[in-house]
């Protein structure tokens, strides 16, 4: 499932107790704009030094202007699995993997790799007729589904003895969906409950300061006489402050965002009878050995997660508008969308790893993430197959709050036999203040199964339409870290999979900062939540990869 935080939401939810509320019965708040495609590089934080600008970013502006700008850097091709891509927009048209094998539209496979007009990427979404799948079921209502049927009124003792590897995997799907059914039920009615409350206090408010924006300025500005006045607005600045969203219309898109996404978790991710895929992509989803199916459509329903994570790693630096990418020029990013809304599919995340491996890709970023894996197997081969070519797999840790060392989350950080895989690197998000908040409070966190942390908190990148935007969670945190090995492949070409995790890590910046344990009120030393106990450093990775290299 591609990983969205839905952490901020609640915080603001906790607010709409209010004194406003009673006076705001009729006034409609008006609709948030979208960011314009001007210059908006300064909005990215984490692109800072920690040295330089006391910012635990990555010094990713001051490794180009100190180290790289007398240094050729060559093509790198990173491929990101998610759920899509605007290929038009204008920070990351330029940018495209452009498989020139291919003559677009004829409807013919040019080259012969299984996939018809594979221009820039592939969908294993996708339905011969063109259409997708948007929504999904999570793994674990599909293991409830099938195990029903199966099981019906058996026990573990009435199983045969060559079911029962599948019966226990039913049972823990069965008790963790019951727990999701249940939690997701409450949630959504919180929700629905509240939002419209908080729609009417917002615009109330606006009313009675005399404004058509909330955002910080105005809210510190504003000196109201009335004491419920003044805590209203007194609440309002200090949430916005702590989730990060510039303003109340944001916010407020947000929490409708929100409200829509546990909507679409009752009627489809928790729908023991929703099964889109038989109809669209008519494939046979337990065969993994199963390779050409699909289409073409890079976009997809929603390519607002993909096209977020791609910005990123690797939007035009050099046109004077919107963001700048972590990787230069000539780095491109191939979109394999394999990532609906819900739980991806093992068949294709080993398919799409499979298919960016055989194109070209050296560096995969995977911003999505699951509880169950049924399939394990077939992903852990693909991940074989990456190795053996020499590609690195950059993958997102989740935003549970877990301890991976006590909670799955699959892929996993070590294949079924607990050996280390040694092309993968598991990264946490940590947020931009060297303080207890260092680490995201959704990121999930390990001492052996989290690598390292990346920025992951407000990060400001690309979105549909040409426009930009902020997002959080270890989605993003990810490619911050596939940026950076693109980066040292790129002026680096020699260094291997496995050189680009060891520098990535030996170059982390260590913090021993008293920090929040994610998800708890406990404290402890930050460099105890990863293997590194550090965040990604561009910097310090590319003077390492500069030595490695002499």
């Amino acid at each position: 499932m591609t990983i969205y935080p839905l952490h901020r939401w609640s915080l603001a939810l906790a607010f709409i107790a209010s004194p406003m509320l009673g006076q705001a019965q009729s006034i409609n708040t008006p609709a948030s704009t979208p960011s314009p495609a001007g210059d908006q590089s300064a909005a990215q934080w984490y692109l800072k030094d920690p040295q330089l600008d006391k910012v635990p970013g990555i010094g990713a502006t001051r490794a180009y202007t100190e180290i790289l700008k007398n240094l050729v850097p060559t093509p790198v091709v990173v491929a990101v699995i998610d759920s899509g891509i605007d290929t038009a927009h204008v920070d990351l048209k330029p940018v495209l993997w452009r498989n020139y094998k291919e003559i677009p539209g004829n409807g013919i496979d040019d080259d012969h790799n299984g996939y018809v007009d594979d221009v820039h990427g592939w969908n294993f979404l996708g339905g011969p007729d063109g259409r997708n799948v948007n929504a999904e079921t999570l793994e674990m209502t599909r293991i409830v589904a099938a195990g029903r049927k199966r099981f019906l009124g058996k026990t573990a003792k009435t199983v045969k003895p060559a079911d029962q590897a599948d019966f226990a995997l039913y049972q823990k799907a069965e008790k963790a969906y019951k727990a999701r059914l249940k939690e997701e039920g409450e949630r959504a009615q919180y929700v629905d409950d509240n939002v419209g409350p908080l729609t009417m206090m917002v615009a109330a408010l606006k009313k009675s300061l005399g404004t058509e924006k909330l955002d910080t300025v105005a809210l510190r500005n504003a000196q109201p006489n009335d004491p419920n006045l003044q805590q209203v607005v007194g609440g309002l600045l200090g949430m916005l402050r702590q989730t990060g969203v510039p303003d109340a219309d944001a916010l407020l898109k947000e929490l409708n965002g929100a409200a829509k996404q546990e909507r679409s978790m009752l009627d489809n991710s928790l729908n023991l009878d929703f099964n889109p895929r038989a109809d669209i992509v008519k494939d046979n989803p337990n065969d993994v050995n199963q390779r050409n199916y699909g289409n073409n459509d890079l976009q997809g329903p929603d390519p607002t997660h993909g096209t977020h994570v791609s910005g990123i790693i690797a939007a035009v630096r050099d046109n004077n508008q919107g963001i700048q990418g972590i990787a230069a020029d000539p780095v491109r990013i191939m979109m394999v969308r394999a990532v609906p809304d819900g739980d991806e599919r093992d068949k294709d995340i080993a398919n799409a790893i499979r298919y960016a491996v055989d194109n070209g890709a050296q560096i995969i970023n995977m911003s999505f993430g699951k509880e169950f894996s049924p399939q394990r197997p077939a992903v852990e081969a693909a991940f074989k197959y990456a190795a053996s070519k020499n590609v690195l797999l950059v993958h997102a840790a989740g935003n549970e709050n877990h301890n991976l060392d006590l909670a799955d989350n699959y892929p996993a950080s070590f294949y079924i036999n607990k050996a280390t895989i040694p092309n993968l690197l598991t990264v946490g998000a940590s947020g931009p203040k060297d303080s207890p908040a260092l680490p995201a409070e959704f990121s999930n966190y390990s001492k052996k199964g989290v690598d390292v942390f990346a920025p992951g908190v407000g990060i400001y990148s690309t979105l549909p339409g040409s426009t930009y935007g902020n997002e959080s969670g270890t989605s993003m945190a990810s490619p911050v870290t596939a940026g950076i090995a693109a980066v040292l492949k790129s002026y680096f070409p020699k260094l291997t999979a496995t050189d680009l995790k060891r520098i990535i890590m030996q170059s982390a910046q260590v913090h021993h900062t008293q920090v929040l344990v994610p998800g708890t009120d406990k404290k402890a030393d930050f460099s105890t939540l990863s293997v590194t106990g550090g965040v990604v450093d561009m910097y310090e990775a590319v003077k390492l990869a500069q030595k490695a290299s002499l």
